[in-house]
């Protein structure tokens, strides 16, 4: 039988709560990403639109792409920030794992580098 441990935290410190609110910070700056991207990225070319001979932008929009890149760096390092006090202030099994936030660094990394292939 295993003993159930009591929880001696009086309140979450002032690390615990910079965690938090680094990675609320980090996807609402993803968040905007997503909607920079969206008018930023070249649009799709579909039959419709060729039969009807409108033209289309076939090119990343280079000031949109600028803030892209910047707010993708800011997503990534507000996350690797969350990631890193996370680490070092959470000693116990039932502290969360926080994959969502190393879910963010991931793609925010792998959305910047593949920005960067695409332009060049």
């Amino acid at each position: 039988m295993e003993l159930q441990e009591s929880e001696r935290r009086k309140s979450e410190d002032f690390w615990l709560k910079a965690v938090r609110y680094s990675a609320l910070l980090a996807w609402a700056i993803f968040t905007v990403a997503l909607v920079i991207s969206y008018y930023a990225a070249p649009e799709t070319d579909y039959g419709v639109l060729r039969y009807h001979n409108i033209s289309i932008r076939k090119f990343w929009l280079t000031p949109l792409t600028g803030y892209l890149y910047v707010f993708l760096w800011l997503s990534a390092l507000f996350s690797y920030i969350s990631i890193l006090v996370h680490k070092y202030r959470s000693r116990r099994k039932t502290d969360n794992k926080q994959f969502n936030v190393l879910l963010l660094f991931i793609i925010s990394i792998a959305w910047v580098v593949y920005i960067v292939t695409r332009l060049i």
